[in-house]
């Protein structure tokens, strides 16, 4: 039996590498010397493509492959797949929702406790040798979370995940939408800027894109203030980085607790040096477990494309 021959754009986790290689004739692209020469020479014979959230298709790669039936996405994220170009050719695109989804809130949450318990400013004290019982020095109190108020921006199934998190610290619950949610039991704010200054935490589990590009600014920052705290498992482009960092500088606003940022892997340096952040490489969805089921998916995803022309989880 001949194998459908798919381009895969990055690397993946090691199970679903085999079990790609096992299924399909893989080109690799990240090791190709030259990739230009290299798409030319695959491009007629390439009827899927794996990628991840954060690397995507662009459009040029994707009217490069006059043969694409199909897009298997590494992530939920898709913003960074051309999915109008992916429409107008009859591109079938999938993502790999729910297997994600607790380990990413459990991960948001994980990020707020850090910020505001100031875990590893405390893990950096005890290192630096300035942990005490001499009375001196002491590390400085924190503030409980406890009967706090959280805001999130984006009440999907993460978002609805975290919020379920939320109610067993006893935190109060608002989101932001663009569209009230029927059957959910969290208060519905349309104005973020409201919502910002009612809450002490702000938590981004929105999608990216164009439609959420920049969508927390300088206003949103303000208004969640000096004794706030923004946390974001979402992408990077939500947030005005620009504005972010000058906040945080100074003193506009209070914390904040990072997995994602604009211009992935570049951190911005003003960051690194605030002892106000919490900063992390990218990895709410980062376990073995997880990882590995969202490799399966990939996987099974195109398989059942080219068994039956139908996706698991097709992005719509």
């Amino acid at each position: 039996m001949i194998k459908p021959e798919i381009l895969l754009a990055v690397p993946l986790i090691e199970n679903a590498m085999a079990a790609l290689d096992a299924q399909f004739t893989v080109h690799r692209l990240w090791e190709a010397a030259d990739r230009d020469a290299f798409i030319t020479s695959v491009a007629p014979r390439v009827r899927g493509a794996a990628t991840t959230g954060a690397t995507g298709l662009t459009a040029d790669l994707i009217m490069r492959l006059p043969n694409l039936e199909v897009v298997a996405s590494y992530g939920v994220g898709t913003d960074a797949i051309d999915l109008a170009t992916c429409r107008q050719r009859g591109i079938g695109v999938s993502n790999t929702p729910d297997v994600l989804t607790a380990e990413v809130a459990d991960f948001a949450m994980a990020l707020l406790l850090a910020g505001a318990r100031r875990i590893p400013q405390a893990d950096a004290y005890v290192r630096r040798g300035d942990y005490r019982r001499d009375g001196k020095d002491q590390y400085p109190l924190t503030h409980r979370v406890r009967g706090k108020k959280v805001g999130i921006v984006g009440l999907g199934q993460i978002g609805q995940a975290f919020a379920t998190l939320c109610l067993a610290f006893g935190m109060e619950v608002a989101w932001y939408g663009p569209r009230p949610k029927p059957g959910v039991p969290y208060r519905h704010v349309d104005d973020l800027v409201r919502l910002a200054s009612e809450v002490d935490y702000l938590v981004l589990t929105c999608k990216g894109g164009a439609e959420t590009a920049g969508l927390v600014d300088a206003a949103v920052l303000k208004a969640l203030g000096i004794k706030g705290m923004l946390v974001n498992v979402a992408r990077g482009s939500v947030v005005d980085e620009a504005a972010l960092v000058a906040a945080l500088a100074d003193g506009t606003l209070g914390a904040a607790a990072l997995d994602v940022y604009a211009d992935e892997p570049n951190v911005p340096p003003p960051l690194l040096a605030m002892d106000n952040v919490v900063l992390q490489p990218h990895v709410a969805s980062g376990t073995v477990q997880t990882r590995g089921a969202m490799g399966q998916l990939v996987v099974d995803n195109l398989k059942s494309w080219f068994a039956h022309r139908k996706l698991l989880t097709p992005v719509t």
